[in-house]
């Protein structure tokens, strides 16, 4: 159940209108990296957690919500940067200001160029907020990432949250408005809050390597090829002990020549068929406590998702 509050949840203000910027700004509001997309990410992820996991349930429908306020925070200060231009846009007559841009060949070529950036934003909508980027490409659902594992949605809300920190730190080099500036800081900080809130939840999960529940392959576990001709670079991603698993790293210096002989990657090591054995153990092992971790969580009977005041639902029952 949502429950609007007609107040946002920071105090956006703008100095003064800016047509471009506003363009600009549509990117966090309909594009790839945008608060909608957060907010319909984290949303959708929840339903899968809500049984073996009600925290993160929770958790995950907190931001969700969130996100949501942004999305209002971004599209108001979208239609505030637009102040004046809706009115006159509104205004069909030849007499209107807007026209008046238009006169003189150089003028009406600058309006027709920054028209093309995105001629949706003013022709379609009257210069209000649409579900586009900042190029007018339409909001895709393929934006999303919901995999059904909590550990892998994470991570992938951790990346999330990144890159959309990065875009509103981009997007503040090209307003000069103290007050944008403000708001665009206030959103950037709160993506860095809710990428700790995802590293917090995911370190309470174990184990939460690798992604999933199957382990990885003790064959091809620990190799680096060194795949590109000329000077190679050494670091702990190809040699000493691996960061999570503690393996040594087996630096393969010629792939070709490592492939042919190994009957491409056909040769096992001495001493591996242990491993792979140890490796099949814990995948049927951890495959059986996944799935428990759901089934035991689902509820017998009659499913009720929420609890109203308080009443006792058929699994708290059983």
């Amino acid at each position: 159940m949502f429950h609007h509050v007609k107040d946002l949840q920071f105090n956006a203000r703008v100095s003064k209108p800016d047509p471009r910027f506003a363009t600009l700004l549509l990117e966090q509001f309909g594009g790839e990296n945008g608060e909608l997309a957060a907010a319909m990410q984290y949303f959708t992820q929840a339903f899968a957690a809500k049984q073996p996991f009600p925290d993160k349930y929770d958790m995950l429908m907190d931001i969700a919500t969130e996100e949501f306020s942004h999305l209002e925070i971004v599209g108001a200060t979208i239609q505030m940067l637009l102040k004046g231009v809706n009115g006159e846009l509104k205004d069909a007559a030849d007499q209107s200001e807007i026209m008046e841009v238009m006169n003189g060949k150089a003028a009406k070529e600058n309006i027709i160029h920054q028209a093309l950036s995105n001629p949706q934003f003013g022709t379609l909508s009257a210069g209000g907020p649409r579900l586009t980027n900042s190029q007018g490409i339409p909001w895709c659902a393929s934006y999303i990432h919901s995999n059904g594992d909590l550990t892998v949605d994470l991570r992938s809300n951790i990346a999330s949250e990144s890159r959309a920190k990065l875009v509103y730190e981009y997007l503040m080099q090209f307003t000069d408005d103290p007050y944008v500036k403000d708001t665009l800081s206030f959103l950037m900080t709160r993506e860095v809050a809710h990428f700790e809130m995802f590293q917090a939840a995911l370190s309470t999960i174990e184990p939460n390597y690798p992604p999933g529940v199957l382990q990885a392959d003790p064959r091809f576990t620990n190799q680096y090829f060194n795949l590109s001709q000329g000077e190679s670079a050494r670091g702990p991603w190809n040699e000493g002990d691996m960061p999570i698993t503690g393996k040594s790293w087996d630096y393969i210096e010629e792939p070709l020549a490592h492939v042919k002989e190994t009957q491409g990657l056909q040769d096992r090591e001495k001493g591996i068929e242990k491993e792979m054995k140890l490796t099949e153990k814990m995948n049927k092992e951890l495959s059986k406590i996944k799935s428990a971790e759901i089934t035991s969580a689902e509820p017998k009977g009659v499913a009720q998702w929420s609890n109203y005041n308080g009443q006792e639902s058929e699994q708290d029952k059983s």
